[in-house]
């Protein structure tokens, strides 16, 4: 009988829990959900991008859900969020972060008030990069679930880039085709 109690009292909190959660990320955004969630989300990835430049570990990596990816301006840095902690991990504890400053964002909403998306051209010591990503909401705050650093190159540019990163790439490209 209590296995059974316990059974069900276990169901209908999956039940209650999954609907909470279905109800925040399906139903349709209002105008004041966009307007109040695009302040949030720039707000958020200002955020983001101070905590990475102060070399704030925690903070930095509180603004990812738990199963967020990162892609990096490297084509093998693609992680999950575990992974990713891993790699920071030693510019952190060295403080020598990055400092990335929004000089252009767009966010995006779609039938889903908890979800939207961004791009962003970036001020890095790389020059111009563009963050993209998408951002869920969790409770009252807004997380990235994926992210994608890319650094841009002029088109006038583009072919001495090519060139300079051709054997490399090939190399890679034959690895990954090759599986």
């Amino acid at each position: 009988m209590i296995v059974r109690s316990l059974v069900l009292l276990l169901t209908i909190s999956c039940l209650l829990f999954s609907c909470d959660h279905k109800t925040e990320t399906t139903t349709a955004p209002t105008a004041t959900d966009i307007t109040e969630g695009k302040k949030q989300i720039a707000a958020m990835l200002d955020s983001f991008n101070v905590a990475a430049a102060n070399a704030d570990y925690v903070r930095y990596f509180n603004f990812f859900t738990d199963d967020a990816t990162f892609n990096g301006t490297d084509a093998t840095e693609n992680w999950n969020k575990e992974t990713y902690m891993a790699w920071a991990i030693p510019y952190f504890d060295k403080k020598t972060t990055w400092h990335f400053t929004a000089i252009k964002r767009n966010i995006y909403f779609g039938k889903y008030a908890g979800m939207a998306w961004f791009e962003e051209l970036l001020n890095t010591q790389m020059k111009i990069c563009r963050g993209s990503g998408v951002v869920v909401k969790v409770g009252n705050e807004w997380k990235v679930q994926q992210y994608v650093l890319s650094t841009s190159v002029p088109n006038s540019k583009l072919d001495a880039v090519i060139s300079l990163k051709a054997a490399e790439e090939d190399s890679l490209i034959n690895t990954l085709t090759s599986k």
